[in-house]
């Protein structure tokens, strides 16, 4: 699936630890739009590198990618 634009969920739901962002905080680098200032960057994380939007994540709104993400946090 494609990702959708604006949504932020897996850049506020989970922990990253490498930037010493806890979980459901937003991530410094999350821009007033929701999204990544480090996208691209050599800099931005492997733990955002390898976050692949599926529907199993990130769903089918942006309400529930963050229920789910949350969730898997949780439970993780």
């Amino acid at each position: 699936m494609e990702c959708r634009l604006g949504c932020g969920a897996c850049c506020i739901a989970p922990t990253i630890s490498s930037l010493g962002k806890a979980a459901n905080l937003r991530c410094q680098h999350l821009d007033n739009r929701n999204l990544c200032t480090l996208f691209g960057k050599p800099e931005r994380p492997q733990v955002c590198l390898d976050f692949k939007a599926e529907i199993e994540f990130c769903g089918k709104t942006n309400t529930e990618a963050m229920q789910n993400l949350i969730y898997l946090e949780k439970i993780t």
